[in-house]
């Protein structure tokens, strides 16, 4: 039951995550810097509210990438991550389907034609560029949540806060070039409802804001621990 519990908080902080961060991309369009920052804070404040919404149920990953740092790093056991990340896949789906209902029912425009999916039209194409903002992106972001909710750093109850800060930060960079994945569950949810509503561009680019959070994700785990011990 404590599991289950978990995973449902994951799949509420996730669909919260899609629901808020894209559907902000959606109305904006990230066309101009109020769009970007707009859509930048959308996703960072969705991050600090969930902290301390579920953070004492299931630490608030909602992203697979954090997941799987965790688990290298020895929090959680394979199953336990195999379960946030099914979780965490289907919270953002399930934020992607409310998006398609209350655009479709509203009559509004999704000004970024694909319910605020990643792509890689910032880097004209080019797969190597995509990936690489990826890697960078998240290695930062999760080498900053490595660092914050470690236990020996004590940092405190503010933790939340430089995550969700941190998050914001790297979408400054990243909207412009892929409209900032590092999570590869955020991607997955608008990617498939694009496809279905007509779009096949962002699935077939998907695999890059996979794979590219997974990798920073491991980089950041080993530098974490690597700089961890030391430091002792």
């Amino acid at each position: 039951m404590k599991n289950i519990k978990k995973y449902v908080a994951e799949a509420i902080g996730t669909m919260t995550l899609v629901l808020i961060g894209c559907g902000t991309a959606m109305l904006t369009g990230c066309e101009h810097w109020a769009g970007y920052l707009a859509t930048a804070f959308a996703f960072g404040l969705t991050i600090v509210g969930m902290a301390y919404c579920v953070g004492n149920i299931s630490g608030c990953h909602i992203n697979p990438a954090v997941s799987l740092a965790v688990f290298m790093n020895g929090g959680m056991t394979g199953a336990e991550f195999g379960g946030y990340a099914v979780s965490q896949c289907i919270g953002s789906l399930l934020g992607s389907v409310l998006l398609m209902i209350i655009f479709a029912l509203g009559g509004v425009e999704d000004a970024t034609g694909g319910f605020g999916s990643n792509g890689l039209g910032g880097v004209n194409g080019n797969v190597i560029a995509g990936l690489l903002v990826e890697i960078l992106l998240t290695f930062i972001f999760i080498l900053t949540i490595l660092g914050v909710t470690s236990k020996k750093a004590n940092h405190g109850s503010f933790g939340g806060v430089v995550i969700g800060f941190t998050l914001v930060l790297v979408h400054l960079l990243g909207i412009g070039l892929t409209g900032t994945s590092v999570n590869p569950a955020r991607s997955l949810g608008p990617a498939i409802i694009a496809a279905i509503t007509g779009n096949t561009e962002p699935i077939a680019q998907v695999w890059v804001f996979i794979v590219g959070p997974f990798i920073g994700a491991a980089l950041a785990a080993v530098t974490h621990k690597f700089l961890e011990n030391e430091a002792k």
